[in-house]
C-alpha cells in the first residue's frame, strides 16, 4: 500500500470512528450537573412517613418541586459556589414558592451541594465503574459509601428521554427488619432527573410490612432555563 493510500485510508477510519463518539465531554463528564445560571429541573415529588403507631400510619405528600442555579455566592468554606434554589408548590397552577437555598460547586472534581449547611458530594468525576466516594465525607453524618451502578446508558421516564445518564448506587440492604434502597439518576446535560430513597424498618424480611421510616422519590418532568 503507497504511503498516500495508507493516509487517506487512515483519515476515513478516524473520521467513521467519530461518527460513533458521545456528544458530551469525554474527559470532565461536569455536564451531568451543568451549573449554568438559570437553569432549572422540574420533579414531581412524593414524601411518605411510616409510623405504625401514629394517627396516620403511611402519612403521604406530593407536590412538585423546581430546583434552579442561581448567582454566585461565598460557601461556607469560602468558596465561590453559586446558588442552587429549591422551589415549591401544590398545584401546577400556583406560583413558585422559594423553601431552601443551598449552593452547588464543582472542585477537585467533585460536585458538591451544602444542604441545610451539610455540605454533600453528590458526583465524582470522570465517572468510572470503579469510582467510589463518601456522600457524608464533608459532614458530621454516617458515611454514605457511593458508586456508579450504570454509566452513559439511555433512561425513559414517562414521556421524557435521556440519551446518557448516570446511575449513583448509595445504598441497598435487606435483612430481618431493615430495607435500605437509595440511588440517584443523573442525565447529561440536565442533572438530577431521577431520585429513589427508601430507609424503612420492616418485619421479618416482608418490606411490605412497614414499621417506620421514611421514602423520598422525585421524577422530572421538565427541564430548561428560567
Amino acid at each position: 500500500m503507497s504511503k498516500s493510500v495508507y493516509v487517506i485510508s487512515l483519515l476515513l477510519l478516524l473520521i467513521s470512528c467519530g461518527k460513533d463518539q458521545p456528544s458530551f465531554d469525554l474527559n470532565t463528564y461536569e455536564s451531568y450537573f451543568p451549573i449554568e445560571i438559570g437553569s432549572y429541573v422540574d420533579y414531581e415529588v412524593m414524601e411518605i412517613n411510616h409510623d405504625i403507631n401514629a394517627e396516620i400510619q403511611h402519612d403521604t405528600l406530593f407536590y412538585f418541586l423546581r430546583t434552579s442555579i442561581g448567582d454566585t455566592i461565598t460557601d461556607n468554606e469560602g468558596r465561590i459556589a453559586n446558588k442552587f434554589l429549591r422551589k415549591k408548590r401544590n398545584a401546577l397552577s400556583e406560583p413558585w414558592v422559594i423553601s431552601d437555598v443551598w449552593t452547588a460547586i464543582v472542585s477537585e472534581n467533585k460536585l458538591e451541594v451544602t444542604e441545610e449547611n451539610l455540605r454533600k458530594v453528590w458526583l465524582c468525576f470522570p465517572p468510572k465503574s470503579f469510582t467510589s466516594w463518601d456522600k457524608n465525607a464533608y459532614n458530621v453524618q454516617s458515611s454514605v459509601e457511593c458508586t456508579y451502578e450504570s454509566i452513559h446508558f439511555p433512561l425513559t421516564i414517562d414521556n421524557l428521554t435521556f440519551d446518557s445518564v448516570l446511575t449513583v448506587e448509595q445504598e441497598d440492604v435487606l435483612n430481618l427488619v431493615s430495607f435500605r434502597r437509595k440511588y440517584e439518576q443523573y442525565a447529561n446535560h440536565v442533572g438530577l432527573v431521577n431520585k429513589y430513597y427508601k430507609d424503612l424498618n420492616i418485619f421479618n424480611f416482608d418490606t411490605l410490612n412497614i414499621q417506620s421510616g421514611s421514602e423520598l422519590n422525585y421524577k422530572c418532568l421538565g427541564f430548561g432555563t428560567e
